[in-house]
């Protein structure tokens, strides 16, 4: 097991993640039009406006190539015409909430929307509770019924988009999860309406897209960035280091 220390990471610099315990799913918005305006100019939102939401935690950084122990939820919005390799739709990250410092900065000069806050998820009885909070704040609770992992491991790649400097940015994230069965989502709590948060919350009732839950799902993040926009699709993101201020930058 290596010391991670305070050091600040290289954001073009590849990281591995293995075995963190997620629950990943979408769902259909009860306001479709809040969430549209989420999604800036150069991107379209998928026609059904659905939001994503990815919760984990990393119990212990022998499980991570430099982030340590940390825990983590992201959430957006789908996007049309800008798919992951096999299919998956783009998502534009409207919030990025972790424990780590170290991974907010690194995310942070990424382009990414990172704050403060950390996720828990505990198992009771067949059922996990997955709970997010920003600064203290209990922001998102979700109930689901689990069963046991199989012989089952799934995999693919998301696409993601950020902002920086002015420009659009994406990269394509490689996955590979044991997902439970069976998997029921119960419910999804949006605790605080006067948060900006609060616009991505779902519809009543509940309308899940797709979703997982896994206590072993591993994942990187690649080196690299690309700029989209007209003709630059495939043009690489000039590598940018993580200043020690980044940390401090809000959602």
């Amino acid at each position: 097991m290596t010391s991670l220390g305070g050091s600040v990471l290289d954001p073009a610099a590849p990281q591995l993640v293995v075995n963190s315990r997620t629950l990943y799913f979408s769902w259909l918005p009860a306001d479709a039009d809040a969430v549209a305006a989420l999604v800036p100019a150069g991107l379209r939102p998928s026609p059904d406006r659905q939001v994503f939401l990815n919760q984990y935690v990393v119990d212990d950084e022998s499980q991570s190539s430099g982030f340590g122990a940390y825990s983590l939820t992201y959430l957006g919005v789908s996007l049309a015409g800008v798919d992951a390799p096999g299919g998956s739709p783009g998502g534009w990250w409207t919030h990025y909430v972790t424990s780590s410092e170290r991974v907010r900065a690194y995310a942070v000069a990424r382009g990414a929307p990172a704050a403060t806050g950390r996720t828990r998820i505990e198992r009771r009885d067949g059922r996990i509770v997955a709970e997010t909070e920003i600064d203290g704040v209990p922001m998102i609770r979700a109930w689901c019924e689990v069963g046991e992992t199989g012989q089952t491991v799934s995999g693919g790649h998301h696409r993601y988009f950020t902002r920086r400097d002015g420009q659009l940015l994406s990269s394509v994230y490689p996955y590979v999860a044991e997902p439970v069965n069976p998997f029921v989502i119960e419910s999804v709590e949006f605790l605080e309406p006067g948060h900006p948060i609060y616009a991505l919350r779902p519809e009543n009732p509940l309308t899940i897209g797709f979703g997982f839950y896994s206590p072993r799902a591993s994942f990187a993040y690649p080196g690299g960035l690309t700029v989209h926009g007209p003709d630059s699709d495939a043009v690489p993101a000039a590598p940018t280091r993580a200043r020690v201020d980044a940390v401090s930058v809000p959602a």
